[in-house]
């Protein structure tokens, strides 16, 4: 898409990058939107609590995290079209398309479960996933608030073992296919299960992830550390984090702690240093007590 707008208006990258983020902006509020108005779990505004300040992320983060790990993606390919033995590469230069493809999803998704997992439960990676859990109401724009940092280490929990395997790139004739595709559809699948829809899709929900399987993963409470997978939910079963009830849905969301109300202070806080806590002193003892 980027390269036909180039082309019809003959502008600057950075111009069409912004024309293209607005074409899905558009493309995803006429299918969610309505959606969520006429199946919505929750009734609330369109112009909900923060609703400003997560369009910001929605630009911000589909553009700053792309540009950091262009460095560190190009350093991997470089290093593993190095030491990787010829074979590998052939072997997987050689498979079907179906065939990586299918590997780079999964592999992928594993990646991207223990990247995910690592942020909940390592203190400093936690300080920037915070501020997604901070949202106190669901609905696909959701999907976008995200400290850039965080984003970044996660993708690159997807990419390492994707780009370690020689399942990323294994020629050097364009851009790869495979990965393109993955991560086109774990993007649109993002705003897809952060969306504000009732819906159940029954077994299915043992397959692929759904709205009520990632809103429980947004709970204000102690199931919040569960259902880490993007996609795929055996990946929790696998890895006993799974938590889905059959007729139940989170009856709120969020985080205890208060983070910035703005965009400059959400982004700033992960990076300064935490306040520390005083520990009360010792009331003195003056004599109607034993020491």
């Amino acid at each position: 898409m980027s390269a036909i707008i180039h082309e019809l208006l003959k502008l600057p990258p950075f111009l069409v990058d912004v024309i293209r983020l607005w074409v899905w902006l558009l493309a995803l509020s006429v299918i969610f939107v309505p959606a969520e108005r006429l199946w919505s779990l929750r009734k609330q505004k369109i112009a909900r609590k923060a609703v400003l300040i997560d369009l910001a992320y929605y630009f911000l983060n589909s553009l700053l995290p792309n540009a950091i790990l262009a460095f560190p993606l190009t350093l991997m390919a470089l290093t593993v079209r190095t030491f990787l033995p010829w074979h590998i590469r052939e072997f997987v230069a050689g498979m079907p398309l179906w065939e990586r493809l299918t590997a780079v999803f999964v592999i992928g998704q594993i990646g991207n479960y223990w990247g995910h997992r690592w942020m909940h439960e390592v203190p400093l990676l936690w300080r920037f996933h915070a501020v997604h859990h901070s949202a106190e109401e669901m609905d696909w724009l959701v999907n976008t608030r995200a400290h850039p940092l965080d984003m970044v280490f996660t993708r690159l929990c997807g990419f390492v073992p994707i780009y370690a395997l020689g399942l990323a790139m294994p020629t050097t004739r364009g851009v790869d296919l495979a990965s393109t595709i993955v991560v086109l559809l774990g993007t649109a699948w993002g705003f897809f299960v952060h969306a504000n829809v009732r819906w159940r899709f029954g077994w299915l929900e043992q397959l692929i992830a759904t709205p009520a399987f990632h809103h429980w993963h947004h709970t204000n409470d102690t199931m919040r550390d569960r259902n880490y997978s993007a996609m795929l939910p055996w990946l929790d079963r696998l890895f006993g984090t799974y938590h889905m009830p059959k007729r139940q849905w989170p009856t709120g969301y969020g985080i205890d702690k208060p983070v910035p109300p703005d965009l400059v202070g959400q982004l700033l806080d992960p990076l300064t240093p935490e306040p520390k806590v005083r520990k009360s002193e010792p009331l003195p003892n003056n004599g109607s007590e034993p020491a």
